[in-house]
């Protein structure tokens, strides 16, 4: 039986592609993929794993500098997310 994804696996896989994701962009992805609701401060804890070491080692991430980059939103309060330094694909 396949092992289930942590939270932390599955917002690493979303955002592996590069691009910029809102909480809701994340929340509406692993959704549908998972079958599993997280609200806004749980899968904004699974971004600040991703800058943990045993994230950045189990992930592939670089061990130093930054791995996930934040922007405001334009013309909203909210912010996106985009993790950096990742192998896309």
């Amino acid at each position: 039986m396949p092992k289930k994804l942590t939270l932390t696996d599955a917002i690493f896989l979303t955002m592996r592609d590069g691009s910029w994701w809102t909480f809701w962009d994340l929340q509406r992805v692993i959704r549908e993929k998972t079958g599993s609701f997280y609200g806004e401060p749980t899968i904004s804890a699974g971004i600040r794993n991703l800058r943990k070491d045993a994230y950045r080692t189990k992930y592939g991430l670089p061990y130093t500098g930054d791995t996930v980059e934040r922007r405001r939103k334009h013309g909203s309060k909210g912010y996106e997310y985009k993790l950096i330094g990742a192998n896309n694909g």
